[in-house]
């Protein structure tokens, strides 16, 4: 666990700039009137990341569909970032560089872990005016459960969303994880065997 007590529901999020894969400044304050969730993962080129990450990109429109914008966070470089987006094949997700300020988005909001130097593995939303209004830091080893996030999203905005419309997941198979998006087989094996 973080040294620190992680941020808690009803904080006011501190602005921040960070540059994403593509070297594009992203601030908070240029989502504001949108809801934000904040993903944090301790490290890119890891099969637990990968899987948080990918499956918030393979759930991205229907969180856009909900005013809602989902970001991942970690303090890695951004070459490895760069590197790391295209490895996997994120399409609209934007990752966040957390690196200089070595881990400051993470520091302020109490989920770094000083004796790692990385970020805990935690989800953070924010609504349209930076408040916190959800909250939860994972066993560091542990996939977030993405239909959590979008059931609370969905309850927190009172969207309604098309019953044929499912939450996308990340699934282990013998040769390593395989993501399914829109029911065909889209296939990343980052794992090996």
């Amino acid at each position: 666990m973080s040294e620190r007590k992680p941020i808690e529901v009803g904080s006011f999020v501190p602005d921040f700039t960070l540059k994403n894969q593509h070297g594009n400044e992203v601030s908070l304050a240029s989502l504001k009137g949108r809801n934000v969730i904040l993903s944090f993962h301790p490290l890119a080129w890891t099969p637990v990341c990968r899987d948080q990450m990918k499956e918030l990109d393979l759930n991205f429109d229907l969180f856009v569909s909900m005013n809602t914008v989902p970001l991942g966070f970690s303090v890695d470089s951004l070459p490895c970032k760069t590197a790391w987006a295209e490895a996997i094949g994120l399409e609209s997700l934007q990752i966040l560089s957390d690196f200089w300020p070595h881990g400051a988005v993470a520091q302020s909001l109490g989920l770094f872990r000083d004796s790692h130097g990385i970020s805990e593995r935690a989800n953070v939303i924010v609504n349209g005016e930076g408040v916190v209004v959800f909250v939860k830091v994972y066993p560091i080893r542990q996939l977030p459960d993405i239909e959590e996030i979008v059931a609370f999203v969905r309850e927190y905005t009172g969207t309604e969303v098309s019953g044929d419309v499912e939450v996308q997941h990340c699934m282990k198979t013998e040769t390593g994880t395989t993501c399914i998006d829109d029911g065909r087989n889209r296939g990343i094996n980052a794992t090996g065997k």
